[in-house]
């Protein structure tokens, strides 16, 4: 009954779509129809040797475009569904933050209390786990204690982005909290270890509760899900190389979201249509909290400093990415990790929106034509992202 109720939604949709000339309209007031983006879509993935590919867009807040495209398994030639359970990697912090501020609402905590003031004593103190309660480290690191949940969902708590990436693979504050933007999933693991803390819940619980449940996300998880055998994607290298599905991680508001392109996509909507939370929320999640300067997101250029992107001035949000444009403000957020290669922007003022899900990291190499096609978006800062198109040269 499910599917059949699912295929109507979705039949419905396109149906409508179809009986107004089967245009998409982008952000310019261009259109597109939808057999011109599936053929342009079709041909990109061609070019950028990309295996699977799940595209959504939305027009006036709703999905008039959902299509998957390739494998979820190559090797055996099985089709990608818009049900194939993806891991949305980073697409997790975004339904983090959309969390902790209904939390927020809810009095459960504020953004900016220290983190540590909830806590009946240190942090380190607490016996952990799983390696990501694990905070000994900070006992000789005392700036942590001024670390707030909006430092945490604006990225400039100074830690780094994972622990073992620095070269003893301890924890440290690398900068003064609250100065700098500076990736970090171990600011918003730090920010979910108190929250269960404060309320006795796991973030699993709480997701479920507030988030997926509301949203009828049935097929979204922090943790791997025992249903999600039946249809899963494969994550590909960039020489194609299938990578080993992990079904073993802690839950993590930073990283560990399992879903889907029909589940993200009703996520999406959500956020067009201001569900779950209220607009005071949405207007503070989309504000910019920090200006970003640095030349790439990552690597080298993360700590070099300029005015490549002044003229969208971007920021971090809570949770999102931030730019501005001609058409106000736009929200973004990726996901990449184990082959996969995920993005999504959304144009609240327009009512227009993104959403790109592969389980190929080759995808990245077609993203900044994936969006200019699909709804004229000419200002998500690719570069930055170091989105590098598959027919331009570093």
């Amino acid at each position: 009954m499910r599917k059949l109720l699912l295929i109507v939604f979705f039949a419905t949709i396109l149906g409508s779509t179809a009986q107004n000339s089967a245009l998409i309209k982008r952000l310019d007031g261009s259109t597109i129809s939808a057999d011109s983006l599936t053929r342009k879509i079709e041909l990109l993935m061609k070019n950028g040797d990309v295996k699977g590919l799940g595209i959504a867009v939305f027009n006036s807040k709703k999905p008039v475009y959902l299509k998957t495209f390739g494998y979820s398994d190559v090797e055996n030639k099985k089709e990608l569904q818009i049900t194939t359970n993806m891991y949305g990697a980073s697409f997790s912090k975004a339904v983090f933050a959309v969390l902790v501020l209904k939390l927020i609402e809810e009095g459960v905590l504020e953004l900016d209390r220290p983190l540590q003031s909830y806590l009946p004593k240190p942090i380190y103190e607490y016996e952990h786990k799983v390696w990501h309660e694990d905070y000994k480290d900070l006992k000789d690191n005392p700036q942590y204690t001024k670390i707030t949940a909006r430092m945490c969902l604006d990225h400039t708590t100074g830690f780094p982005n994972w622990r073992w990436f620095e070269p003893d693979e301890k924890l440290r504050i690398k900068f003064e909290p609250g100065t700098r933007y500076s990736y970090s999933g171990e600011g918003l693991t730090y920010l979910q270890v108190v929250i269960e803390k404060i309320t006795g819940k796991p973030l699993e619980q709480l997701a479920q509760e507030k988030i997926f449940k509301p949203l009828g996300m049935t097929s979204s998880s922090y943790k791997w899900q025992p249903q999600f055998e039946k249809d899963y994607a494969y994550g590909y290298d960039p020489a194609g190389k299938r990578q080993e599905k992990d079904k073993d991680n802690a839950p993590r508001g930073a990283g560990t979201l399992e879903t889907t392109v029909e589940d993200y996509s009703k996520f999406i909507a959500a956020i067009l249509n201001k569900k779950i939370l209220k607009l005071k929320s949405y207007k503070e999640m989309f504000s910019p909290q920090i200006r970003i300067r640095s030349k790439n997101q990552f690597g080298p250029g993360a700590l070099e400093d300029g005015n490549w992107n002044d003229g969208i001035e971007l920021s971090y949000g809570l949770g999102w990415g931030v730019l501005k444009s001609p058409y106000g403000i736009a929200a973004f957020k990726e996901g990449q990790g184990s082959g996969f290669q995920n993005y999504s922007i959304v144009y609240p003022d327009k009512g227009t929106a993104m959403l790109i899900m592969s389980n190929s990291h080759n995808a990245g190499s077609i993203i900044k034509y994936l969006l200019e096609i699909g709804i004229a978006d000419v200002y998500t800062p690719w570069e930055w992202d170091q989105y590098i198109p598959y027919d331009v040269k570093n």
